[in-house]
């Protein structure tokens, strides 16, 4: 059975995109599954924003055949980790959560590296140019440790 990671910002058109495409290049395919979504509706159905696309296609990764949509309830059912880039976002997440286990699958992406400091990866939307290779390397660094966790609990568990 496949290890199933769901990255989480707003839009899903800027961090969780990179974060999806950053993780899953990481991790073995057959043994993982990563996804994204945003906890709003905007962009459903949209590719990334270009200047995402632009950053990950400058470091080797592709992440253009993504379609952006909305976290659900169903979502906790589905996946066994959900990463959220921000504590707005980890807030409108956990709201919807049907129970404490649900709840329990939820973290701050960045609190993988700096525990319990809740340092959110910001927004590049509306930023400088430069804040996409900015957030790409933060989640870059995170997903590093992350896929290191996830290999060493799903190989230690079979």
């Amino acid at each position: 059975m496949k290890t199933k990671i769901l990255m989480v910002c707003l839009g899903n058109i800027c961090r969780s995109p990179l974060a999806e495409g950053i993780l899953a290049s990481k991790l073995p395919t057959d043994k993982f599954v990563v996804d994204s979504a945003g906890t709003g509706d905007w962009h459903v159905g949209s590719q990334p924003d270009k200047r995402s696309i632009a950053i990950a296609k400058s470091k080797g990764l592709d992440i253009s055949c993504q379609k952006a949509r909305q976290f659900t309830i169903q979502d906790f059912i589905e996946y066994d980790y959900i990463y959220a880039m921000d504590g707005s976002n980890y807030q409108n997440i956990v709201a919807l959560a049907p129970n404490q286990k649900s709840v329990e699958k939820v973290k701050l992406i960045l609190n993988e590296l700096f525990e319990n400091e809740n340092v959110d990866v910001p927004d590049p939307y509306f930023g400088l140019e430069n804040g996409f290779e900015i957030v790409y390397n933060m989640l870059d660094e995170v997903c590093d440790v992350i896929a290191e966790n996830l290999k060493k609990n799903h190989f230690n568990a079979n």
